[in-house]
């Protein structure tokens, strides 16, 4: 079992695969033009697996790949495979754009994926055009459509923007109702990577707004998932993940792993330890060693406050490099 330096039990593991992204989304990436390709110094996925094996040994039972968009990165399903090949009863999931999903779908779920976070922040194409500086809607309705078609569970997650995509909750909240898929509300998260004249809605202007449609009933946290769930007076529940909050932190079970193998305690943080030297060697207990530090020096909570963050308290982390 791991456990933090709070006593916290860690049993989810979230590996970025790439950096790379064929969206260029306002409140991620949007100053990289389409033609850069990040100086990825990659772990193989056999490099990636000897630490994940580490972790799984340890108690990690929950598993989320996440990129950049990790639908770039060649040969996924394999990795996939790997992981579930190792441990069948492993909650393994994946965090998508949708754009690649047509094509992968299928091979995914038969490689042992389990579920999908799909990330759909309008439902007009002008609207996702100006928010992904793409082209988009249509391909990645058509990949939600897919995961469906195929098996995979999914769940959507919706960023509302001022003035971008905030009229549109209630819309994005029917779309997933009449799919019978669960939609999460995400504060926006600052961070010094995204476009500057971005605002975010706070979760209570978000619940006053389905409040303007519907009567919603607090359900509470699950287990330690960052989402707040509300249930609706037909029954549907929807999620709210509100990392401003201050409880937000309280139950944390997880640690990040890089593309290029840097394990990563907090999101918001940006201190990290390397485990590449070790892997690349073999080295399964130096893996082993850096993965206890990096539980040992877990910060107890992030540096978001309920109100406006101060200057100093915007992450310079690229979220790109992590999945979020």
């Amino acid at each position: 079992m791991l456990i933090d330096g709070h006593g916290r039990t860690v049993d989810y593991l979230r590996v970025s695969v790439t950096e790379r992204c064929n969206f260029r989304c306002q409140y991620c990436m949007p100053e990289k033009p389409f033609s850069w390709v990040p100086k990825e110094n990659l772990l193989s996925f056999e490099e990636l697996f000897l630490f994940m094996k580490v972790a799984m040994d340890e108690g990690v039972n929950k598993i989320r790949i996440t990129g950049g968009e990790p639908l770039l990165r060649e040969d996924l399903d394999t990795f996939i495979k790997m992981i579930h090949d190792y441990k069948p009863d492993i909650d393994l999931a994946l965090t998508t754009n949708a754009y690649l999903l047509p094509q992968t779908a299928q091979r995914l779920k038969d490689a042992g994926l389990k579920r999908l976070n799909i990330s759909l922040d309008s439902l007009i194409p002008a609207v996702a055009h100006k928010i992904a500086q793409k082209d988009v809607l249509a391909q990645v309705l058509k990949g939600i459509d897919k995961a469906l078609e195929v098996g995979l569970g999914v769940k959507i997650n919706m960023v509302p923007l001022k003035g971008i995509n905030d009229n549109e909750i209630l819309d994005i909240m029917d779309y997933c109702k009449e799919r019978h898929i669960k939609v999460r509300f995400i504060e926006y998260m600052e961070n010094r990577h995204a476009e500057q004249s971005l605002k975010g809605m706070h979760g209570r202007e978000i619940l006053e707004k389905v409040k303007e449609k519907h009567t919603i009933h607090a359900l509470g946290r699950e287990g330690a998932s960052p989402s707040f769930n509300y249930e609706l007076e037909d029954g549907y529940e929807f999620g709210l993940i509100d990392p401003h909050k201050h409880d937000f932190c309280e139950n944390c079970n997880r640690i990040r792993l890089t593309a290029e193998g840097n394990l990563i305690p907090c999101l918001y943080f940006d201190e990290a330890m390397s485990i590449a030297d070790s892997v690349k060697k073999g080295d399964i207990q130096g893996a082993a060693d850096v993965l206890a530090q990096v539980l040992k020096d877990k910060p107890k909570e992030n540096r978001w406050s309920e109100e406006n963050p101060n200057e100093e308290d915007i992450s310079s982390r690229a979220f790109y490099e992590t999945g979020g």
